[in-house]
């Protein structure tokens, strides 16, 4: 990869020329370092003012079968097992060439990352693919990420790294297998106060000697920007596409705007769209996926989908604008943002339910699944208009929920008066509070302890996967999901369907190319990750699934620029 010195920190916004321009700098940035790898002169330019995008925000797992780290920790992993299981899950929502590129080209644009960026990465064992119970499938997990990163490294340019979603009440990185132990810690105390203790020491002790150490997504992406900026290639922040300039049917660079001050980019080899979905667009979320979703994705608020509009504006087709990562999470109180329930709908002593008052769902699925649930009952034409996480006290005793109120710690006294919580004695107290029908949650409340007593959820088969029981307590027996709940001191919080992001956009080739109606490729215009229909169609094929397809196809794109006639 060329050197040269280090990108400024602040945009000189001008007309230029460049071999590649990539638009985003989430997983842009994994394809802006591909095309420097290639020897191209490339430039990312971002719409909002910090770095990052929804990959800075994101929990910064990276699901890419056969890499590197998964061999060197002895998984057994291979590219072929990989694409048994995808190509079973996926079907036909997705075009094989498509699927088949994001797998093949994974373990090449994971040692791009190794050789190019200062990150390093481990593995997440027993971290288990969403559905691993298909051919193919692992219940021991592919799911790598980025271990904790020192944030000081970007120096000046650290000011512009978007901050992350999640942070503990002390300054401390927590990778997600810190995140599982930690939830666990009142029931296994040997490993979740080391985990605790040791992220502490390691994000305090950092501070003492002038570090930040920062993981997860935001992890991921100072790690990322620590290597574009090593590679120096420019970022200029506060710049958004206007539109793309077409020549002779292939697009040829772009015209931007800066704070009201136009300048053209040509591009000689391509442009590269990794501007995210279209999270935060309301209408078009009511008019592709539901009509009563509200904006509460917790995506990057630049994701407007303008990148998907002005690719269409040139001629490209969209896919799957049906489809987004889907995450069931507490509902916000007004202008706040949900709050994401992950291990939360897995532990025991809890279910959730319906208006109706009853389950509707395997509540420990993965979360596009579940939201998928949600989704089809609308068009079915029953649909979900409210959700219950019902739990008991001793659950309330046991875990951490909600990403940072602790065992024992009361819910937010504001959770009451907004009428997202309700606290009653019984479930027939509880039921009149939240307004549920008194008959059918009742038989619901006892129809789920039988079945928790028994182990075995007939209804929904919680707990029969290997991912269910990821996120489970490995105390309770037979099944770590399911506890039969005490009457006594009953909670309900109000849960909402939130997302991660859209995953439907640009419909694109297993080259990354942006498509026509009629199939055939736009030349010099190619997208990746959110802005292009998900490569894996309708499904989630496990954690990181987002992240690692944005960036292997980011490589892939670069790559074919690279071969590309200037």
């Amino acid at each position: 990869m060329r050197k040269s010195a280090p990108a400024p920190a602040t945009p000189r916004v001008v007309d230029t020329e460049v071999d590649v321009l990539v638009v985003g700098s989430g997983t842009g940035m994994g394809a802006a370092l591909a095309a420097a790898d290639q020897g191209l002169d490339t430039l990312i330019v971002e719409k909002t003012e910090y770095v990052g995008g929804s990959t800075a925000l994101s929990g910064g797992g990276l699901w890419i079968p056969g890499n590197s780290t998964l061999g060197e920790a002895g998984t057994g992993d291979s590219i072929e097992d990989a694409k048994t299981y995808v190509g079973d899950l996926v079907g036909d929502s997705s075009p094989v060439e498509r699927w088949s590129s994001a797998v093949d080209h994974g373990p090449a644009a994971f040692d791009l990352l190794r050789r190019t960026t200062p990150l390093r990465f481990m593995w997440a064992p027993g971290y288990s693919d969403y559905h691993p119970e298909h051919p193919g499938g692992s219940a021991t997990g592919r799911t790598c990420e980025a271990k904790p990163f020192d944030a000081k490294r970007l120096k000046e340019s650290r000011r512009l790294l978007r901050k992350g979603n999640l942070e503990a009440p002390v300054p401390m990185p927590v990778t997600s297998v810190d995140y599982r132990l930690m939830n666990l810690v009142t029931k296994l105390p040997s490993k979740g106060v080391p985990a605790i203790v040791r992220r502490a020491v390691q994000g305090i002790g950092g501070m003492a000697v002038g570090r930040e150490y920062v993981a997860g997504g935001q992890g991921l992406a100072a790690g990322l920007y620590a290597g574009v900026l090593g590679a120096g290639i420019p970022i200029w922040t506060e710049t958004a596409l206007t539109r793309l300039i077409t020549t002779d049917g292939r697009v040829s660079g772009a015209v931007l705007d800066h704070h009201g001050r136009e300048a053209t980019v040509t591009a000689r080899r391509g442009v590269i769209l990794a501007t995210g979905g279209f999270d935060h667009n309301v209408a078009w979320r009511r008019q592709y996926q539901s009509a009563g979703l509200q904006d509460w994705s917790l995506g990057n608020p630049g994701n407007v989908g303008d990148g998907i509009r002005i690719a269409q504006e040139a001629g490209a087709d969209t896919a799957l604008m049906d489809q987004a990562w889907w995450f069931p999470s507490v509902a916000p109180l007004d202008g706040g943002s949900p709050t994401v329930l992950l291990a939360e709908r897995s532990l025991p002593g809890s279910f959730m339910v319906d208006q109706h008052g009853r389950r509707f769902t395997n509540e420990a699925r993965d979360y596009m699944s579940f939201g998928q649930a949600v989704i089809a009952r609308e068009k079915a034409g029953d649909p979900i208009t409210s959700m219950w996480l019902i739990f008991d006290q001793a659950y309330r005793n046991s875990y951490v929920f909600a990403a940072g109120i602790f065992p024992r710690q009361p819910l937010p006294k504001a959770w009451y008066g907004a009428g997202i919580a309700h606290r009653a004695g019984n479930a027939t107290d509880l039921a009149a509070s939240v307004g549920l029908p008194l008959d059918a949650f009742s038989g619901t409340f006892d129809r789920f302890n039988n079945l928790a007593r028994s182990g075995v959820d007939h209804d929904h088969g919680r707990g029969q996967s290997a991912y269910d029981r990821y996120y489970g307590d490995p105390t309770q027996r037979p099944n770590p999901n399911l506890r039969a709940l005490s009457g006594n001191t009953l909670y309900a919080v109000k849960v909402v369907l939130a997302d991660l992001g859209t995953c439907g956009g640009v419909r694109a080739d297993g080259q990354a190319r942006a498509l026509r109606a009629d199939g055939t490729p736009i030349e010099g215009l190619y997208a990746i990750g959110n802005t292009a229909g998900n490569a894996y169609g309708h499904y989630y094929p496990g954690a990181g699934a987002t992240i690692g397809q944005g960036l292997v196809m980011g490589y892939v794109a670069a790559r074919h620029a690279a071969r590309s006639a200037a």
